[in-house]
């Protein structure tokens, strides 16, 4: 007497909603779909043997989900049972020893260890190398740059610094100023090659150099007006002349400075003009900590937008540049929002613990 088939599964909706979802999924594995499928083609009452050719699956493997889903609910298709698929191959042994070694000197003449040296020196396959530096979270071949400030008043300073960004005085004017010294005025040796479509800007990899610029700027945190001039050197002599640029730019109000501890701001001369010119107040931030600054933000903003693919054939086209783009930031300006107090700013390890400056 043949077999009576088997009758169709019983599903729940909140079933057959999150089964036909899985039946769909391209970002599920591809088990769980299959699995998924094999359970709908049965609430259907399609055959076990139907439903194997269907999906290219064994008769077995359809009993095995059918019964699972029927003990278990969707749940059950979830899970797989311990000790199925490839046995793991590399032990703890290798696993020290890789460690270990990535962790150590590399050899003489590099500066850091490759998945191919690695494997080399301990006579092992690359692949198996890298899953382990891989499961460790070890990358040998990645480095990122740090700065602590080592200043012995840094508390002061951002406390300082942060609550004008944060509470403002009233009636007064908070300048962000810095310098951008330096600014290469570099002519490539052929001309650009523009954009088109299909095809990136194109230029060459070699330049001229006609020279440097220095751009003094002043960044207005409330409203992101920025003043700026450029000058060819960037001594005392042109931070007094900016100076002056913003007493007569600002003529009537309180102003309080924001300032790196570069020498030029605390030259003598500098400070005897401010002597006689009490509305300025300066305030400066910690050693190694010029991100503080939101001027650098804006000094960022400049170099991406119009220095860094710029062609510039002197040192003039270089400032008239700069001196267009700063005509042009005042057609859309806009301020920073600063929005970390100084607590959290200062909620971090103290330099002197844990590194120095090293020269």
């Amino acid at each position: 007497m043949p077999f009576a088939p088997a009758p169709p599964l019983a599903l729940t909706d909140d079933a057959f909603s999150a089964l036909t979802t899985w039946s769909r999924s391209r970002a599920l594995p591809q088990r769980l779909v299959l699995r998924a499928r094999i359970v709908l083609l049965a609430s259907e009452g399609v055959p076990n043997r139907q439903i194997a050719l269907r999906l290219g699956a064994s008769a077995p493997t359809v009993q095995l989900w059918r019964s699972r889903f029927e003990a278990g609910g969707v749940a059950a298709l979830e899970i797989d049972k311990p000790g199925r698929g490839r046995p793991k191959v590399l032990g703890e042994e290798f696993t020290a020893r890789v460690v270990s070694t990535v962790l150590r000197t590399p050899p003489p003449g590099m500066s850091h260890w490759s998945v191919r040296v690695l494997a080399e020196t301990l006579q092992a396959s690359p692949t198996a190398v890298h899953r382990v530096l891989r499961e460790r979270g070890l990358q040998p071949h990645r480095t990122r740059g740090f700065k602590y400030s080592t200043d012995p008043e840094l508390e002061a300073k951002v406390t300082d610094v942060i609550g004008l960004y944060l509470h403002p005085p009233e009636n007064a004017l908070v300048l962000c100023v810095d310098e951008k010294s330096q600014i290469q005025a570099l002519d490539r040796t052929q001309p650009l090659l523009p954009m088109r479509p299909g095809q990136v800007e194109r230029h060459t990899h070699d330049y001229v150099r006609h020279g440097t610029a220095t751009l003094f700027a002043a960044f207005d945190i409330a409203s992101g007006t920025v003043t700026g001039r450029t000058y060819s050197r960037h001594r005392h002599q042109e931070f007094l002349k900016f100076l002056k640029v913003i007493d007569q730019t600002y003529p009537d109000l309180e102003i309080h400075l924001v300032l790196d501890n570069y020498r030029t701001h605390k030259h003598p001369v500098v400070r005897a003009w401010l002597a006689m010119n009490p509305r300025f107040h300066l305030h400066f931030t910690p050693t190694s900590a010029s991100w503080l600054n939101q001027v650098e933000t804006w000094f960022s903003i400049l170099h991406r937008q119009a220095i860094q693919r710029g062609v510039f054939h002197s040192v003039r086209s270089l400032m008239a540049k700069i001196q267009q783009f700063l005509v042009t930031w005042d057609d859309h300006k806009h301020p920073f929002a600063w929005v970390k107090t100084a607590d959290e700013v200062l909620h971090r390890p103290r330099a002197q613990a844990i590194s120095g400056t090293g020269h």
